[in-house]
């Protein structure tokens, strides 16, 4: 069977992989052939109750992208972001860290997106493009190195020569394990909960997040009176919180509110995850790269994972851009290597300060516990180290890729 030809291959049709597509065809333009291998048969009716703080870098991404406006009218600004940290029975949660949630040039440094939203708004668009073929009930098994392709094995028995194979498979990256890339990290005695409540009072835009012994649990605000309830949990009492019934799983969260919004009544499904860490200790290889969930997987504690992603696909297709600018191909080896350098220090430092700061959060230890006060009140009084703070997590700050400032 002749083998099908691609210039790029993309294993995965996920956030990471439409968005890389739309990324790369709108960046070169209509002259690159993009191939996306999708698991599923169809577009999946998504009913996911998660939502993602989309960073003000990667939403200037997906405004360039034409992507934003498709969601922007389901999309919350963060103005405000509140930490309190105190035991589950205390009736009161003093705020020890609270700030404003801008950048200097008054833009919102985060923006609450249903996951559901998002999805459906890449789908619509890379559905759109021409130049992106997507090959559905498929999936990448393998590929076999080679110049000036690599030849990509699909289940079914076709292959695909491309100049450059980018895995967006996930956690579980076949892609990855089949370059023979190993990961270093570990698992957490926690499980991440996810859903939706409606409430009685408003949330004025305003993120809060609580550190709990079992580990943080995060309130992000939603359009009108909503908000998504994410939280990590040890593993043994996430069980049990999961095996409740509605009602009584609305009193943990109401518990965990401590009445700071009213009634609560659910507005959505719940979900669960086990909590990891992984990060690939290779990002690239012979005309091949790793982005998003199959590059690395970090604590949902700062709620960076998509963002991270987000990075990554604006530094790939930076270099992938220039190459074929200058009459090179998209796998070329300078190329990849620049990226792989771009983008696994700030993954790998990522990882380990969000891991950091679940260890130290997640401690009920008294002495762990003034130490957090204190680090906490330092910030909250030094609105510089604020400013600072708010800028990095945005995305904004540093060298950053052409689709993080806007430009396509």
């Amino acid at each position: 069977m002749e083998a099908l030809k691609s210039d790029v291959v993309i294993s995965g049709g996920g956030f990471a992989g439409l968005a890389l597509a739309l990324a790369l065809t709108r960046c070169i333009g209509p002259g690159i052939s993009i191939t996306v291998i999708e698991r599923q048969a169809a577009p999946a009716a998504r009913r996911d109750p998660r939502a993602s703080a989309v960073s003000a870098g990667p939403r200037r991404m997906l405004e360039a992208l034409g992507v934003w406006p498709m969601v922007q009218d389901e999309a919350q600004d963060i103005r405000e972001i509140l930490l309190t940290d105190s035991p589950l029975e205390a009736g009161v949660r003093p705020v020890l860290l609270a700030y404003d949630n801008r950048l200097a040039s008054g833009e919102p440094a985060s923006t609450i997106v249903p996951n559901d939203v998002l999805a459906a708004a890449l789908e619509t668009a890379a559905g759109a493009e021409p130049a992106i073929q997507r090959l559905r009930s498929a999936e990448a098994i393998g590929f076999t190195a080679g110049d000036p392709y690599l030849r990509v094995q699909l289940a079914d028995g076709r292959s695909i020569d491309t100049a450059l194979l980018v895995a967006a498979d996930g956690r579980r990256s076949r892609l990855r394990e089949a370059a023979g890339i190993k990961c270093v990290g570990w698992s957490y005695d926690q499980v991440g909960i996810v859903t939706r409540v409606e409430h009685e009072l408003p949330h004025h835009g305003r993120a809060i997040q609580h550190f709990l012994p079992g580990g943080p649990f995060a309130i992000l605000p939603l359009k009108g009176d909503a908000s998504c309830i994410t939280w990590s949990e040890e593993a043994g009492r996430a069980r049990e919180i999961l095996a409740f019934d509605d009602d009584a799983f609305l009193a943990e969260v109401e518990k965990r509110l401590a009445g700071r919004y009213g009634r609560l009544q659910l507005a959505g499904q719940r979900a669960s995850w086990p909590l990891e860490m992984h990060l690939a200790r290779r990002y690239v290889g012979h005309r091949f790269a790793l982005i998003g969930d199959a590059a690395h997987g970090v604590h949902p504690i700062a709620g960076q994972g998509l963002n991270l992603a987000f990075r990554d696909i604006a530094a790939l297709t930076d270099v992938v851009a220039e190459a074929v600018w200058i009459g090179l191909t998209p796998g070329d080896a300078s190329a990849l290597e620049r990226y792989e350098r771009w983008r696994r220090f700030d993954s790998g430092l990522s990882a380990a300060a969000f891991d950091a700061l679940n260890r130290l959060f997640s401690s009920d230890v008294a002495l762990m516990r003034s130490v957090r006060e204190a680090g906490l009140g330092l910030v909250d009084r030094v609105p510089e180290l604020k400013r600072l703070l708010v800028a990095e997590a945005a995305g904004v700050s540093g060298d950053v890729p052409r689709l993080l400032r806007g430009e396509l």
